[in-house]
């Protein structure tokens, strides 16, 4: 009997539910898995941005750089950036670019942007990076300072990169921009980070 209430208790949550994941967290790749395990796609985000809007934090957690040069989605609540480039701008050899290090002021960050929209850490906070792997990290953090409702977006405003063709090794293949969902380069400052 106890087996039979938890089942109907389970899919009564399940109907009632608002908050649809990646069908199978199995896939994700390990750099872009989570400790709480809540994933979803651009396109999965950006439905249920439309249903739940009012009930979510999204948030673009790229670097300011990163969002000045190649936009960010029109439909987000915020910039926080998870990490920024380094303040000496110090070059990483193995990875071919100049390095990033962990925004301090990240966790901060979230929460002026989850007071200022009437949110409590309770609620849903979507992140989204490049590609999956940052918003991943982001998401263990705020994990481990006790948020329960944090969704990694895993392909990211740009998607992955193409594993073989004419394309390869470009960020052809999935993302926020390549599903042709609503973006621009044209900033909304109220939504920018800026430091205090």
């Amino acid at each position: 009997m106890k087996r039979i209430i938890t089942l109907i208790s389970l899919l009564a949550f399940m109907a009632v539910s608002t908050v649809s994941y990646a069908a199978d967290a199995g896939s994700v790749p390990q750099k872009k898995q989570t400790k709480l395990g809540l994933y979803m796609t651009a396109a999965e985000t950006m439905n249920h941005i439309k249903a739940n809007g009012d009930k979510t934090l999204f948030v673009d957690v790229r670097s300011r750089a990163e969002v000045n040069f190649l936009g960010t989605p029109t439909v987000i609540d915020a910039n926080v950036p998870y990490m920024e480039l380094s303040e000496w701008y110090t070059w990483n050899e193995k990875k071919k670019h100049f390095n990033l290090d962990v925004n301090s002021s990240f966790a901060k960050g979230i929460e002026d942007r989850l007071r200022g929209k009437g949110l409590s850490k309770e609620d849903t906070i979507i992140l989204m990076c490049r590609s999956g792997s940052r918003s991943a990290k982001a998401a263990n953090l705020l994990a481990d300072l006790g948020y329960k409702n944090v969704i990694s977006v895993i392909d990211g405003y740009e998607g992955d990169k193409a594993k073989n063709g004419k394309h390869k090794g470009q960020r052809v293949v999935n993302g926020w921009k390549n599903n042709g969902l609503p973006w621009s380069y044209s900033l909304d400052k109220t939504k920018m980070y800026v430091q205090k």
